[in-house]
């Protein structure tokens, strides 16, 4: 398998004239000990996760949100409850706290430059205001010579008019910012209104990106450390429903890859020194009929395609992004089982708590659930994964066991 890429390779922000020189953190004499603080910006399931490795490897942890009851409270030694915009909360946060990550990405990078001036802030501010943002993270992409799809800057409905009429095929209009799990998209054909699309939208700023036609969905996550040591996981196959995560699945084979190849790491590797990035940067690909890839987006933190590797890995992705930003030497990233990871959403509830009897059955099966208080359609409350040797005989398993949750879902007193 081959990677489409620059015809000089791809750029690193040492080479490229337009490097952003402010990326590189200063690399510490020692890494953190343990009994320091970590904190985490987040209290999603991410920032849980990210929390119980930090702990089990003697941190602790003080995590910030505007939201005081969000999974990552409730195992946290230490919670501050404020918007982004409260600098008093943000002083006595960073107060608490001797290095500072996050579990998103959407965090105002005001917020995230005034606590870089208190305590080390990883990934850098900079790092995050490009994955935060469509326009900069593709320009980003482009100027570096990574593979992406063709894209127009859109910033009003005159350019969407023109851009479609340039791309003259299908395409999606996404919003700059603030779109995640197929939020903030609206496909587009030529000849549609442009108008009423981008009055829907109700952004000023958006991206038009000509529709790809790929054969399959991969991603790879990537650390790096403090000390500048790049590692990353092995690359997996995603599939999503309804624009959100499904299913993840282990040691994909995608056609034409030949046995050991693993083109994926070498993009994540680049893209990753490219930005400098400390801590983790998930890559999420779109695999080409020609066996080439494209890069969809990046997201600067454990990704929830990588739930798997709790059980999967030799390191999980939580206990790794943890090692990165302390300063710790990475953590193999060897598989020691295929592995099948399967979203469990809020649709799950509508007949009240779900029949988890069915999974936790099953020896070789991991239930995650988040602590969520309110289950809604889309809201992801969970996932489970399923541990092997034969990943299809895995995949088939695992696609039955959540078939039988969903029917019970839909009619709690059928038999199974």
């Amino acid at each position: 398998m081959t990677l489409t890429q620059h015809p000089s390779g791809f750029l690193t922000s040492e080479d490229h004239e337009h490097k952003i020189s402010s990326l590189s953190p200063t690399l510490p004499l020692e890494p953190l000990v343990p009994g320091s603080c970590i904190g985490i910006l987040g209290s999603g399931q991410l920032g849980m996760m990210m929390a119980q490795a930090a702990q089990r490897l003697g941190y602790r942890v003080c995590v910030f949100d505007k939201i005081a009851d969000g999974p990552a409270s409730s195992v946290a030694d230490e919670m501050i409850t404020g918007s982004f915009d409260d600098h008093d909360a943000l002083q006595r946060f960073a107060q608490r706290v001797d290095v500072i990550t996050l579990e998103f990405e959407n965090i105002p990078v005001a917020a995230l430059q005034e606590l870089a001036l208190l305590k080390p802030v990883y990934p850098k501010p900079e790092v995050v205001h490009i994955c935060q943002d469509r326009i900069l993270e593709k320009e980003f992409l482009r100027a570096h010579g990574f593979p992406i799809a063709p894209f127009k800057v859109i910033t009003s409905k005159e350019e969407l008019e023109k851009a479609l009429h340039f791309f003259n095929a299908p395409c999606i209009l996404k919003t700059a910012t603030l779109g995640y799990d197929g939020k903030g998209q609206s496909p587009l054909e030529p000849g549609d209104d442009c108008a009423a699309a981008w009055d829907a939208l109700k952004t000023p700023r958006a991206v038009l990106e000509k529709k790809i036609s790929f054969v399959n969905e991969a991603s790879i996550i990537t650390a790096r450390s403090l000390q500048g040591e790049v590692l990353s996981f092995p690359m997996q196959e995603n599939h999503h429903r309804h624009g959100i995560l499904d299913i993840t699945i282990t040691s994909p084979c995608f056609p034409g890859e030949a046995p050991g190849e693993a083109p994926g790491e070498a993009l994540g590797t680049a893209i990753a020194e490219a930005l400098g990035v400390v801590g983790l940067i998930t890559v999420e690909l779109f695999l080409l009929a020609d066996g080439t890839f494209l890069v969809n987006e990046l997201a600067p933190r454990p990704h929830n395609s990588g739930h798997h590797s709790l059980e999967s890995s030799k390191t999980s992705q939580f206990e790794q992004v943890i090692r990165a930003v302390v300063g710790l030497p990475l953590g193999s990233t060897e598989l020691v089982s295929e592995a099948v990871m399967v979203n469990l959403l809020g649709d799950l509830w509508q007949a009240g708590e779900p029949h988890w009897d069915l999974l936790l059955a099953e020896p070789h099966l991991h239930l995650h659930l988040y602590g969520k208080k309110e289950a809604m359609p889309g809201r992801k409350m969970g996932h489970f994964t399923l541990v092997g040797d034969e990943r299809e005989k895995l995949l088939s398993h695992a696609k039955s066991l959540f078939e039988k949750l969903t029917l019970l879902a839909v009619n709690p007193h059928i038999s199974y």
